[in-house]
């Protein structure tokens, strides 16, 4: 993805913060009330278009997170939304101004329909965003190995027996405990995350023995050919255990854990200036 697809001018001088959320931009809703109405009290504008429509206050946890966005002051946690969910606020917002948005908004979901009907160019656009927020190009090889290794395994685990979300979540933590000594959801205690996603934070040898675990996982249950969620826990503790395995020997050779606190919290690039076009 071209820097112009990231950084679509519409509005002059006007900035949009955003924000990488599980893979795709998520944008501070106050600035986009305060581009396309001028309100002086976004959030107070907010409140009564919710009030105004129903539909759209009963449906508002299931499109808005709350996230952390650099601003001039520090790191603060506003409410954002995707793509598909500033479609649905900007349907609330009486304004000619919301046009030129609801038209980028279009093209970025055009280019989600070209994503899934060629894989190919999701990859890309991966590859970009990892790009925008400022990793190095040999952290983003192994990030997308990894993604790879990955979607490679919960295919696996999909046809083979898993079919809640939380059959994944309790598998992969079976994985990470084997290979790091700890769930997920301890490593981003530790390493200070909240909505984040715990990969997008790990350095190289996190990643690559989180890959080798995974790989290994992926490499038992089929060679067992494994059926059912027990089945498939036991093999995941196993392909977990070779990666901590390898691990732990590492650490004895170097003297130093693998598993670290470091984060990438202060490497994203969150601003965009939001331009106007010019015809």
């Amino acid at each position: 993805m071209s820097s112009e697809n990231t950084k679509i001018a519409i509005f002059k001088g006007k900035k949009v913060r955003k924000t990488i959320h599980n893979n795709e931009w998520w944008f501070v809703i106050e600035d986009i009330v305060w581009v396309l109405t001028d309100s002086k009290d976004p959030k107070q504008y907010i409140q009564k278009m919710k009030q105004r429509n129903p539909e759209l206050k009963e449906g508002w946890v299931q499109i808005v997170h709350t996230l952390e966005i650099i601003t001039q002051g520090g790191k603060q946690k506003m409410l954002c939304a995707n793509t598909e969910g500033i479609f649905r606020i900007i349907q609330s917002i009486p304004s000619p101004k919301a046009e030129p948005f609801k038209r980028w908004l279009a093209k970025v979901g055009y280019e989600r329909v070209q994503e899934i009907e060629d894989p190919e160019l999701a990859t890309k656009r991966t590859r970009a965003l990892y790009k925008a927020k400022g990793y190095p190009d040999s952290w983003i090889e192994k990030r997308m190995r990894g993604i790879a290794i990955r979607e490679e395994l919960t295919d696996e685990w999909r046809i083979r027996g898993a079919k809640e979300q939380k059959d994944y979540s309790i598998l992969t933590a079976e994985i990470s405990k084997a290979a790091f000594g700890i769930t997920p959801s301890q490593y981003k205690d530790m390493k200070g995350l909240n909505r984040e996603n715990l990969r997008d934070h790990m350095n190289d040898l996190e990643l690559i023995f989180n890959m080798l675990g995974e790989a290994s996982t992926t490499e038992i249950t089929r060679n067992r050919d494994t059926e059912g969620f027990t089945g498939l826990k036991k093999a995941a503790k196993d392909g977990g255990n070779v990666a901590g395995i390898a691990r732990k020997k590492l650490e004895e050779e170097s003297g130093k854990k693998v598993v670290s606190k470091h984060n990438y919290l202060k490497k994203p690039e969150n601003e965009i200036l939001i331009e106007e076009k010019k015809e």
